[in-house]
């Protein structure tokens, strides 16, 4: 009886504590789920999760981030509830990937799934390449290990192809998802999973006109970066259109620069997208911790692990998001030690 009696004042103080123990795991919002355009939290109020996400798993600007001391920074001092993990899936630039390396780069994913599950954040298993090819083997090979490892936690949504470009949405890409959503759930029969869509994630109406039949707990990728002339109002209002016609939408990358990563970071821009998003309660994700020194990293060249938790490490961009984080939720995030005086 006190042992009930303690779990009820538990539940009454601490709501994602409950939602914990009932899902498996610790999460601000306890299990997810998508109903109708709307990501909803354990309590089926709806939720918006912002967070950063980390650089590419095989490439040296990225891959030194990927482990706990990054994860409980961007919890406790940039205020993030997400964290997103890009799988480095093809080689590039000598720096080999998930399909020339595969026990490597599972080491670093496994590593930032851990690092979340243990700091009560959520992590989204990122299949990270941009290209027009598709690799549906590798890719629910991929799927079912991660799947496996977070079955029966509240932690984990799956992403199944970061951007493809020029690929059709109904006869390559949709198919292409239907097979990897499949093997998904043999291990994990309700996370959340985001699908890619067309021409970089900017063409959400040709999901919306056709969408994934029969999945539950499906939502749909859009990409934007601000200083990107083609990334502003009319994007803006693409999105608005397939969220009218009852299509979930996620924005699991975003940037303040143009598309390249470099040029002058257009925070007016991001703000529209900011106001954009939140009035629709779309979640959005920041590219990206990282040091390679482009205007588009959130970090300054030279930094490591520990210096994600050093605010005069940050680029204009990384103080910017921050600031958005912490002003979203100004209260020191569960679990997380107040700053020393």
């Amino acid at each position: 009886m006190l042992l009930q009696l303690l779990l009820c004042l538990l539940a009454l103080f601490f709501p994602g504590l409950a939602a914990a123990e009932e899902s498996g795991g610790c999460c601000p919002h306890g299990k997810l789920k998508v109903s109708g355009t709307q990501l909803l939290g354990s309590d089926n109020q709806p939720v918006q999760l912002r967070g950063m996400s980390l650089f590419w798993s095989n490439f040296p600007e990225g891959s030194p981030f990927f482990n706990e001391q990054t994860v409980q920074c961007l919890k406790c001092n940039w205020h993030a509830d997400i964290v997103r993990a890009p799988m480095g899936v093809e080689e590039a630039g000598g720096n080999k990937g998930y399909l020339a390396d595969p026990a490597t780069e599972m080491a670093k994913e496994e590593a930032v799934i851990d690092a979340a599950i243990k700091n009560c954040m959520y992590v989204l298993v990122d299949w990270h390449y941009t290209s027009a090819t598709a690799y549906p083997d590798k890719a629910e090979e991929f799927f079912k290990k991660m799947a496996a490892k977070c079955a029966g936690k509240c932690n984990c949504l799956y992403e199944t192809w970061n951007e493809p470009t020029q690929v059709d949405w109904s006869s390559t890409l949709k198919p292409y998802h239907e097979k990897v959503i499949a093997a998904i759930r043999e291990q994990d029969k309700d996370g959340v999973v985001i699908a890619g869509t067309p021409t970089w994630d900017q063409d959400v109406d040709k999901a919306a006109d056709d969408p994934i039949k029969d999945k539950t707990n499906v939502m749909y990728t859009l990409h934007f970066y601000a200083g990107e002339g083609s990334h502003k109002q009319p994007l803006r209002d693409k999105a608005a259109a397939a969220i009218k016609k009852g299509l979930p939408l996620f924005v699991t990358e975003y940037g303040t620069t143009p598309a390249s990563g470099d040029g002058t970071p257009d925070l007016a821009e991001t703000q529209k997208w900011y106001d954009f998003l939140d009035e629709n309660k779309v979640s959005y994700i920041n590219w990206s911790i990282s040091n390679k020194g482009e205007q588009s990293s959130a970090l300054q060249e030279k930094t490591g692990p520990a210096d994600v938790c050093k605010d005069d490490k940050d680029t204009t961009s990384g103080a910017f998001v921050k600031k958005m984080l912490r002003a979203k939720q100004p209260a020191l995030p569960q679990g997380c030690a107040a700053p020393a005086a």
